[in-house]
């Protein structure tokens, strides 16, 4: 007998005849459930296969048919799916709905026979998205190739993939790799400027004078290590970024006579809370740029530092405990490896110090985050803390009782922990100029960004006015594929260039230090250039890969970061707010940025919150993890892990630092997620 489910929506008659995503009219209640299965003798297991699907009106994620409510779990009903169903894309963000109404996940769109015949599933897609990461992580981590020669094989990986499994035209994907280059040439623009003031202090005097003064603070390694290792490289992350920090930290921690092992790993793990606002805040404002216009439309904001701020406010709440626990875990960390008596306490026991440490950078961090935006909590929170702390170290408030701590003496060291330089060979600082002086081009840099970023001084619509951006609109003929740079609110252009010109007059520079300033400056741009300009391009060939129409009868795939996410989405589900800064993590441990493992994973990480239907808060909490894990991978960064082997003479050590500075990445994913997690369960 026929069962009373409604209309056959066998064949392609059957779909045809039906609407996409309405529910279809149920089948009159001839009978009850029982009395027909007695009656016909038909199998339960019959008439689930057969049933045309409803979603039950308390969302628990069951499904009745069309039966007198004869139930119908997940299972049955993607059994029925395969062979009934009429799927559609939902708003083009890849959520399904069958004929029948009932929502369904991407992976059992995939699997539908009225869904490319069953031939491609999304786990299948989401491994074809996730081989040019792969490729880069295997280039990189397991065959240590430089990210220079790694990231240009996984942007052709990336082209290939695009253009066989999804479809993209030639000409397409030639327009999306120009697209990111443009975008990649405005971090770049911000990578130059943060070099150029860096080496023109360098060059004129200013670092080592003020390398000269930190020395001076206090004999007692532990608070050396928080007052350089922590508070100084948050400053210099704040305004420089891109792995200065515990390039310039490790350097002097080593002339301190720190062993060269514990230097890098102080420096590597401590370069984590500042990271998500470094470089006055590029990895939210370059980083995210992908997700702008969804971003404000999701808060009908009207404008996009509104979008920026809100990430911002997020990522404090995740960084706040480990800007905590971080400094006193790091502390007996130290004392426990590299200690004489190998103890967690001796290290514990500068607890009181460590909150104030905490606390004077906290501070401003957080207000600055609130009230201004991503661009100045690192930088003038870490100028700002690193003067209180100074001034409260040398005034001596929450000092240890407990003696001063120092290193064993060095024959006394591992072997492990000393590489070709030794940590008595840089420990003469001399002073070029005054304190102030030296310290007045980060000053300027600080005042600078406040008066173009914060609307009160009425400078931001100059800044920001398009008369002085460049770019290309639909790039090649293409709608959409566009990009463009805002020249003067980079901050690469202002403060940084125009501050580092305004040095050359006030530390008196004479022509050869500048052409040696300009000119290291450039040099040291050709490595991150290359490794920039394909990572950005493989960004915006994961992103564009959305249009497509090589789904079946011409409908679009879901993109490559949208097939990732649809299948992490099935896998993690609930749990995902607890696993999503292990992303960021993983996207700075490959592309040795921060900003860059943003820019990689952050439609992947918006995506995620829609599909696991968080409302607009839910999606900034998640795109915030992503952004603090990526932080959080620069201990773990391979680049940032030999740029310091490099400056304390350890390349070849690099595994060595990377088992140490593991431990303090899982600590801090872990703690991040759980923040993550609750603030998920608020918000909804």
């Amino acid at each position: 007998p026929a069962l009373p489910c409604g209309p056959d929506l066998s064949g392609p008659a059957g779909i045809a005849g039906l609407v996409p995503g309405r529910v279809q009219p149920r089948a009159p209640r001839q009978q009850g459930q029982k009395e027909f299965l007695s009656r016909h003798r038909v199998s339960r297991a019959v008439l689930r296969k057969a049933a045309v699907c409803l979603k039950m009106p308390h969302g628990h994620g069951l499904f009745l048919a069309n039966l007198h409510g004869a139930p119908v779990g997940r299972r049955h009903m993607r059994q029925g799916h395969d062979r009934n169903a009429a799927c559609c894309h939902v708003a083009g963000l890849g959520k399904v709905t069958a004929a029948c109404g009932a929502k369904i996940c991407g992976r059992d769109m995939f699997n539908m026979d009225t869904c490319r015949g069953g031939l491609m599933s999304i786990g299948l897609l989401a491994f074809l998205a996730f081989i040019p990461i792969l490729i880069a992580l295997i280039l990189m981590a397991g065959m240590r190739w430089p990210s220079t020669r790694a990231m240009p094989i996984a942007w052709l990986a990336g082209v290939v993939l695009a253009f066989a499994f999804w479809g993209q035209e030639p000409l397409r994907l030639v327009a999306l790799s120009i697209e990111g280059t443009i975008t990649a040439v405005g971090v770049l623009i911000i990578v130059f400027g943060a070099l150029l003031i860096y080496y023109t202090m360098q060059y004129s005097g200013a670092m080592e004078t003020i390398q000269a003064g930190m020395k001076k603070i206090s004999p007692d390694k532990r608070l050396q290590a928080i007052i350089i290792g922590f508070m100084f490289a948050a400053f210099i992350e704040g305004a420089a970024g891109f792995g200065t920090p515990a390039a310039l930290a490790a350097p002097l921690l080593l002339g301190l006579g720190f062993p060269p092992l514990c230097a890098a790993v102080i420096c590597l793990a401590f370069n984590s809370v500042p990271v998500t606002f470094g470089a006055v805040g590029t990895p939210v404002l370059q980083g995210f740029k992908s997700i702008e216009a969804v971003a404000m439309q999701a808060m009908n904001f009207s404008d996009p530092a509104m979008a920026y701020k809100t990430i911002g406010e997020y990522v404090t709440l995740m960084h706040l405990p480990m800007g905590i626990i971080l400094p006193i875990f790091m502390l007996g960390f130290m004392t426990r490896f590299f200690g004489k008596n190998k103890s967690w306490m001796e290290g514990f026991r500068a607890w009181k110090y460590c909150l104030m440490a905490s606390a004077c950078f906290l501070v401003p961090y957080l207000i600055l985050a609130w009230l201004v935006g991503p661009e100045l909590p690192s930088m003038v929170g870490g100028l700002l803390g690193l003067g209180a702390l100074v001034w409260l170290t040398q005034k001596g408030f929450c000092v240890p009782r407990d003696g001063v701590w120092d290193f064993d003496h060095k024959d006394a060291w591992d072997a492990e922990w000393t590489g070709s330089i030794e940590a008595s060979s840089a420990t003469e600082y001399k002073e070029h100029m005054s304190q102030t002086m030296a310290w007045l081009p980060y000053v300027l840099c600080g005042l600078l960004l406040v008066l173009t970023r914060v609307p009160a001084f009425h400078l931001k619509p100059i800044v920001t006015d398009p008369m002085f951006s460049v770019g290309w609109a639909n790039i090649l003929g293409f709608q959409g594929v566009t990009s463009k740079i805002a020249l003067l609110n980079l901050p690469g252009t202002i403060p940084f260039i125009l501050v580092s010109i305004i040095t050359i007059g006030l530390h008196r520079m004479n022509g050869e230090k500048i052409r040696q300033a300009w000119g290291t400056a450039l040099e040291k741009m050709t490595a991150p250039t290359i490794a920039l300009v394909a990572a950005v391009a493989l960004v915006s060939i994961l992103r564009g890969s959305g249009v497509n129409t090589a789904g079946p009868d011409g409908a679009a795939l879901p993109s490559m970061p949208m097939a990732m996410a649809l299948f992490a989405s099935d896998v993690a589900g609930a749990a995902w707010p607890m696993l999503a800064a292990f992303v960021g993590g993983l996207g700075a441990f490959i592309t040795g940025s921060c900003t860059v493992s943003d820019m990689l994973f952050a439609n992947f990480q918006w995506d995620m919150g829609g599909l696991l239907n968080y409302p607009a808060l839910g999606k900034y909490i998640i795109v915030a993890a992503q952004g603090v894990g990526g932080a959080a991978g620069n201990m773990i960064c391979i680049h940032n892990i030999v740029a310091v082997c490099a400056v304390l003479g350890m390349i070849g050590k690099e595994g060595i630092i990377l088992r140490r500075t593991i431990w303090p990445f899982l600590l801090y994913c872990v703690v991040a997620g759980t923040v993550c997690f609750y603030l998920i369960g608020r918000v909804l």
